[in-house]
C-alpha cells in the first residue's frame, strides 16, 4: 500500500496516463480510467470479500521499489507447466489486481478535494515567489545606489574606531596578564612576611582574573601555576599552624585562622590542629628524654634515637630523673597552655561575632551566617573533645616515664619532689579538662607503695636503733613548741601560692585562688617555680637543722647523751617567737646550757616532755603525711605505717620500763584488758621474736617476718636499778610522757588523717585511736609501779610490825614506831621526788600515780602486817586503828591525793574483827579482794575469842571455797 501512496505522490500535476511509462516493474499496472473506476465502483462487491482478496496478496509485493515482480513470478513457475494451472493462477492475480485497483480508486476519490486544494496552494506560492524575486531585484538596485552615495571612507573611519577600541581592551588585558605573571614574586614576599590571609586573598583574586582571560593560551599555564602556589601556601599554612602548639601567639594564630577561613577550610584546620598537638606532645617528650639520655651517656651515639619512647625512658639515670621530669612537665605545660590559649581565642572571637551578628542582623546573608554558626559549633565541639584527648596523651607519656625507673631507692626529699611535680601536673589536668587523672594516680600509686614499703622498713630499723641508743634524757623545747613549727609540718599551715608546691597547700585555699592557666597565661611556668622553691627549702633545712642528710641526723641522735650540748637538730626550737627566724649570731655552749636551765625554770609547767627519738618519730609522721597529702590514694597504706611507728614506740616504752612479772600478783589491775590486748596485737603483728631464720620455713613465713621488726633492747647507759635515782624515775617520766606527747600529736592530727582516709578503711583508723592511741596514758601505771614498789622498804615495815605486841589489855594512846618509820620513808620518797623534778618536770598525773602506787602498796603492806599477827585483843585492834589514823593524818600533809587510795581496804579489814559469826561468813563472800592468808588469819586470830571451833571450821571452809576457783 505504501508503494501505491508513493506512486500517487510522484504523479504531481500530471495525469495518470502520462506517468505510466515512468513507473517501475512493480508499478507497471494500468490505472483504470474514470469510466472504469465508475464501473468498478458501481459494480456490486462485498467489502469483506475484497478485503480478504487484498489480504491474500503475498507480503513480498509490498516490500520495496526494487522488487522485480516478473522475475519473482517466473521463478515460482514449476518445472512442468500446466496451462490450466497457469490460467487459474492468472485469474487469481487478476482478481487481486482488480481488488487493489478498486481499493486505490476508492482512496483517490476520497482524497480528491484535498488534492485540489493543495494544488491551489502551490499555485499561490509560485505567484508569491515570483513577486519576491521582483522585490529582491529592486533591493539590489537600491543597495548599489546607497553604496555609491555613502562613501567607503566614512565606513572605514567607523571600522578603524572599532578596531581601536578592541586594541585598547586588548592592551588592558595584556597589562592584567603581565601583572598576573609577576604575582608569584609578591606572593613569595607575603609568605615570608607570614601574611597568609593577604597571600591567599591575592591568589584567589588572581585565579578569578585568570578565569576571565582563560581564552588566552598563556593563561592556562598561569592558572596551573596559581593552583600550585595555592597548594604551597596551604603547606606553609599547615607548618605555621603547627608552631601554635608550643608557643601560642595571638597575632600569628589570627592570621592563620583568617587564611583558613578564606580557603573555606575552617573545619579542616581544626582537624589538622589537633593532629599537630598530638604530634607535638610525642615529639616534645621524646626530645626531652633523648637529650637527657644522650647527656648521661656522654657520647653522640645515635642508637638512642632509634629507640621507642618507652625503651628510652628506661635509660634515664637516678641523678637525671628529677631534672628530666621537671623539664618534661615544663614542655608539656607549654603545649597545654597553648591549647588553653587557643580555646580562649576562639571563645573571644565567637563572642565578638555573636555581638556583631546580633547588632547587624537584618535578614540579609542568612546562608553565610548559618555556615559561620555551623563552623563555630564544630570548632567548639572539636576543641572541647580535644581537651580530654590531649590530657590523656600527656598522662600516658608521663606514666611511661614514671614507670620506667625504680624509685624505691630515692631519697625522701627527692621522692617527695617527684610527688610534688606529679601532684602539680594532676592539678593542671583537673583545671585543664576536669580530669581526676586516674592514669597518673595509678602509676604514681604503684611507685609510691613500692617506695613507701622500702622507706618505712628502713625507718622502722632506724627507729629501733634510736630507741636502743636512747638515754631517755629530756629534749629541751620551749613551752610554745608545736609540731607545726617543724619543717615537716609546714605544709599544714602554708597558704596556697604560686611558689608553693601542692603538697604544702591547704585544701581550703584551692577554691579562692586563680587557676594555674590564669596565673601563667602571660608567662612563666609552674614547674620552674616549684624547682626554685625546692632549692629554697633545701637551704632553709640546712640552715635550721644543720644536717645535710639523714645519716648525719642519725649520727647526731646516736651521739646525743645527757652531757652533750643541744643537738643541731634542736636549734630550730630556739627561734624568735615573734618572727619565727633563727638567731643570726652563733651561740656558745655555755649560753645554750644556761638557756636550757632558764627555759626549764620559766616554762617548767608547760614545756612538753619529749626525747630526740620522739622528735624523730614526729618528723617521720610529718614526712608520711606529706606523702599522703600529695597522693591520697595511698592514704590507708601511709596511715597504717604511721600507726606502726606509734605501736613500736609504745611497745618499746612498755618493754623497757613497764614489763614485770609481779604486776598481776599484786591484784592491783595495773594493766587494763585494753592495754594488754593492744600489746599482744603489737607483739604478734609487728615484733619479730624469732632469733634465727628456719631454713625449712615457708616463703609466706619469710615474707611475714620481713614485715616485722626485732624487739628493741634498752641501752646499757640507762640504769633502772639505782635507788638514788628512784630506779630511773627521770628516764621513766621522759619515756612515758614522751609517749603521751606523741599520742596527743596523733590526736591533734586525727581530723587530717580522717579527711584523707578512704571511707571503707575508716574503721581501722577509729580502732587505732580507740584501742592504741588512747592507751598511751594507761602505760603510766605499770611503768611507775616498779618505782613505787622499790622506793619504799615495805619488808622493813613488815618486820617492825611483827615486833609489835597486839594482845594488850589496855587501850593505848600512843601509836607504834613502825608508823613513824613508814612516814619517814614517805618523807624521803617525797624528797627524792623533788630531786628528780629538778632534772625532769614531773606532771601532776605522774605524781598522782606515783603517790597512789606507794600509798596502795603501803596500805596493803599494813593489811599484810596485820594478817601476820599471831595474837590480838580488842585493845590491840583499837591500836591498829590508832596507828592507821596517825598514818593517814601525817600522809595527808605530804600529798594532795584525795581520797587516800585503799583507805577502805585497811579500815574494812580492821573493822571485820567486830563482826559476828553470821555477818563474818557473808563478809568473807563479799570481800574477795583479800588473800586467803589474810582471811584465814582474821578467822583464826582476830575472831578466836568470840566464836567456837565449829564456827571457825565453817568459816575456813567458806574461805577455801572462795580460793578454790583461783587455783
Amino acid at each position: 500500500m505504501q508503494k501505491i501512496k508513493s506512486l500517487m505522490t510522484r504523479q504531481g500535476l500530471r495525469s495518470p496516463q502520462e506517468s505510466v511509462h515512468d513507473l517501475g516493474p512493480i508499478e507497471s499496472f494500468r490505472i483504470p480510467s474514470k469510466e472504469e473506476l465508475r464501473e468498478l465502483r458501481e459494480e456490486p462487491t462485498d467489502p469483506q470479500v475484497q478485503q480478504e482478496i487484498i489480504n491474500s496478496i503475498e507480503e513480498v509485493y509490498f516490500s520495496n521499489d526494487s522488487f522485480d515482480i516478473v522475475k519473482y513470478e517466473l521463478e515460482k513457475l514449476p518445472p512442468v507447466l500446466s496451462l490450466q494451472e497457469l490460467e487459474e493462477y492468472r485469474d487469481k492475480l487478476k482478481q487481486q489486481q482488480a481488488a487493489v485497483s478498486k481499493k486505490v480508486a476508492d482512496l483517490i476519490l476520497e482524497k480528491q478535494p484535498a488534492y485540489v486544494k493543495e494544488l491551489e496552494r502551490v499555485t499561490s506560492l509560485q505567484t508569491g515567489l515570483q513577486l519576491a524575486a521582483v522585490i529582491c531585484t529592486d533591493g539590489r538596485r537600491h543597495l548599489n545606489i546607497a553604496k555609491e552615495g555613502f562613501t567607503q571612507a566614512s565606513l572605514g573611519l567607523l571600522a578603524n574606531q572599532r578596531k581601536r577600541q578592541l586594541l585598547v581592551g586588548l592592551l588592558k588585558s595584556l597589562r592584567t596578564i603581565k601583572t598576573l605573571q609577576r604575582t608569584d614574586v609578591r606572593l613569595s614576599e607575603m609568605l615570608e612576611e607570614e601574611d597568609y590571609p593577604g597571600a591567599i586573598q591575592l591568589c584567589l583574586e588572581c585565579q578569578k582574573a585568570a578565569s576571565t582571560f582563560k581564552h588566552y593560551s598563556c593563561i592556562s599555564e598561569l592558572n596551573s601555576k596559581l593552583l600550585d602556589t595555592l597548594e604551597q601556601i596551604e603547606e606553609q599554612l599547615d607548618v605555621a599552624l603547627s608552631k601554635i602548639c608550643k608557643n601560642f601567639d595571638i597575632s600569628h594564630y589570627t592570621k592563620v585562622q583568617q587564611a583558613y577561613r578564606l580557603l573555606g577550610k575552617t573545619q579542616t584546620a581544626m582537624d589538622q590542629l589537633h593532629m599537630h598537638f598530638t604530634q607535638a606532645i610525642h615529639n616534645t617528650v621524646f626530645q626531652v628524654v633523648l637529650g637527657y639520655v644522650e647527656l648521661c651517656a656522654g657520647n653522640t651515639d645515635t642508637k638512642f634515637q632509634k629507640l621507642q619512647y618507652k625503651d628510652l625512658c628506661t635509660h634515664i639515670t637516678s641523678d637525671s630523673y628529677i631534672p628530666c621530669l621537671a623539664d618534661l612537665c615544663k614542655a608539656l605545660w607549654e603545649v597545654m597552655l597553648s591549647y588553653y590559649q587557643t580555646m580562649q581565642w576562639h571563645e573571644t572571637r565567637d563572642q565578638d561575632e555573636a555581638e556583631t551578628v546580633s547588632s547587624v542582623s537584618d535578614g540579609s546573608n542568612v546562608t553565610g551566617t548559618e555556615e559561620n554558626s555551623f563552623d563555630r559549633s564544630y570548632v567548639k565541639k572539636k576543641l572541647e573533645h580535644g581537651l580530654s584527648r590531649i590530657w590523656q596523651d600527656v598522662q600516658l607519656k608521663v606514666k611511661t616515664y614514671l614507670l620506667g625507673t625504680d624509685l624505691s631507692n630515692f631519697k625522701y626529699d627527692d621522692f617527695i619532689f617527684v610527688l610534688d611535680i606529679i601532684s602539680r601536673l594532676m592539678q593542671v589536668g583537673e583545671e585543664f579538662c576536669g580530669s581526676k587523672s586516674e592514669v597518673l594516680q595509678e602509676s604514681i600509686r604503684k611507685q609510691s607503695v613500692n617506695y613507701f614499703k622500702t622507706y618505712h622498713r628502713t625507718r622502722l630499723e632506724e627507729l629501733r636503733m634510736f630507741l636502743e641508743n636512747e638515754t631517755w634524757e629530756l629534749c629541751p623545747v620551749k613551752s610554745s613548741f608545736s609540731i607545726l613549727q617543724l619543717h615537716e609540718f609546714k605544709f599544714m599551715e602554708q597558704s596556697r601560692s604560686p611558689s608553693v608546691s601542692p603538697s604544702k597547700q591547704p585544701a581550703s585555699a584551692i577554691s579562692t585562688a586563680a587557676t594555674l592557666f590564669e596565673q601563667y597565661c602571660s608567662g612563666g611556668n609552674p614547674f620552674e617555680i616549684q624547682a626554685d622553691s625546692k632549692d629554697d627549702e633545701t637551704e632553709d633545712v640546712l640552715a635550721s637543722n644543720g644536717y645535710e642528710s639523714d645519716e648525719q641526723e642519725k649520727s647526731a641522735y646516736q651521739e646525743y647523751d645527757s652531757d652533750s650540748d643541744v643537738p643541731e637538730e634542736l636549734k630550730r626550737d630556739y627561734v624568735d617567737e615573734q618572727t619565727g627566724d633563727a638567731p643570726v649570731k652563733s651561740v656558745s655552749r655555755e649560753t645554750l646550757r644556761s638557756r636550757k636551765r632558764s627555759d626549764y625554770n620559766l616554762n617548767k609547767v608547760n614545756a612538753p616532755i619529749l626525747t630526740n627519738t620522739t622528735l624523730n618519730v614526729v618528723r617521720l609522721v610529718g614526712k608520711y603525711m606529706q606523702m599522703m597529702n600529695i597522693l591520697k590514694p595511698i592514704a590507708f597504706d601511709v596511715i597504717h605505717f604511721m600507726s606502726q611507728l606509734f605501736d613500736y614506740y609504745l611497745y618499746a616504752v612498755y618493754t623497757f620500763f613497764g614489763r614485770n612479772d609481779m604486776f598481776e600478783s599484786t591484784g592491783l589491775g595495773l594493766s587494763s584488758s585494753r592495754l594488754r590486748t593492744t600489746l599482744n596485737r603489737i607483739q604478734e603483728s609487728l615484733i619479730d621474736l624469732e632469733v634465727s631464720t628456719d631454713p625449712t620455713g615457708t616463703l609466706t613465713a619469710a615474707e611475714e617476718r620481713k614485715e616485722k621488726v626485732p624487739s628493741p633492747h634498752l641501752s646499757h647507759l640507762v640504769v633502772l636499778t639505782s635507788g638514788n635515782s628512784l630506779y630511773g624515775l627521770a628516764e621513766r617520766v621522759v619515756a612515758t610522757e614522751s609517749l603521751v606527747f606523741l599520742a596527743e600529736q596523733f590526736e591533734f592530727l586525727q581530723p587530717h588523717l580522717d579527711a584523707v582516709m578512704p571511707a571503707a578503711k575508716k574503721p581501722f583508723l577509729q580502732q587505732f585511736y580507740s584501742q592504741t592511741v588512747s592507751t598511751a596514758s594507761e602505760l603510766r601505771k605499770p611503768v611507775y609501779w616498779i618505782v613505787a614498789a622499790k622506793a619504799i622498804d615495805y619488808e622493813q615495815m613488815l618486820l617492825l610490825m611483827a615486833t609489835v605486841k597486839w594482845d594488850v589489855k589496855e587501850i593505848m594512846s600512843q601509836h607504834n614506831i613502825y608508823v613513824d618509820a613508814l612516814l619517814k620513808e614517805f618523807e624521803e620518797y617525797n624528797r627524792r621526788l623533788n630531786e628528780v623534778s629538778k632534772r625532769v618536770r614531773i606532771p601532776l598525773p605522774v605524781s598522782n600515780i606515783l603517790w597512789e602506787h606507794c600509798i596502795r602498796l603501803a596500805n596493803r603492806t599494813l593489811v599484810e602486817g596485820y594478817a601476820n599477827v599471831k595474837k590480838c585483843s580488842n585493845e590491840g585492834r583499837a591500836l591498829m586503828q590508832l596507828d592507821f589514823q596517825q598514818f593517814l593524818m601525817k600522809l595527808e600533809k605530804l600529798t594532795d591525793i584525795r581520797p587516800i587510795p585503799d583507805k577502805e581496804f585497811v579500815e574494812t579489814y580492821i573493822k571485820a574483827y567486830y563482826l559476828t559469826e553470821n555477818d563474818m561468813e557473808r563478809w568473807i563472800k563479799e570481800h574477795r579482794e583479800y588473800s586467803t592468808k589474810q582471811l584465814t588469819n582474821l578467822v583464826n586470830v582476830c575472831l578466836g575469842s568470840h566464836i567456837n571451833k565449829k564456827a571457825r571450821q565453817k568459816l575456813l571452809a567458806a574461805i577455801d571455797d572462795i580460793d578454790r576457783p583461783k587455783r
